[in-house]
């Protein structure tokens, strides 16, 4: 059985950009609603999404910026389990950096 389903309230410059949209793919602006949401519905799930790094630390499901630090770090730590070698020490970096004023 089909639902039928309204947004009030939209505006009026957003309204004209959908309308323009559905016009460059030559469909009616139901024809557009239908297919942004049907494209919408069909995306992964975050748990689907998630890279094998969020998989192993646990991270998967999350949404953008809700990482703790030790998560990050673990997840920094899979990536990079190596630490960086041959590079300058950010003591010496700073003390370049208060000397050079």
């Amino acid at each position: 059985m089909a639902v039928n389903l309204s947004i009030k309230a939209v505006p009026d410059a957003l309204a004209q950009r959908l309308r323009e949209r559905a016009e460059r793919n030559h469909r009616s602006l139901q024809g557009e609603l239908m297919a942004l949401i049907e494209r919408a519905a069909a995306e992964p799930q975050p748990e689907d999404a998630a890279t094998p790094a969020q998989r192993a630390t646990g991270l998967t499901g999350m949404r953008r910026g809700t990482k703790t630090i030790e998560q990050i770090a673990a997840e920094h730590r899979l990536l990079y389990p190596e630490p960086f070698k041959g590079g300058p020490l950010a003591v010496d970096i700073i003390r370049a950096d208060r000397d050079s004023r």
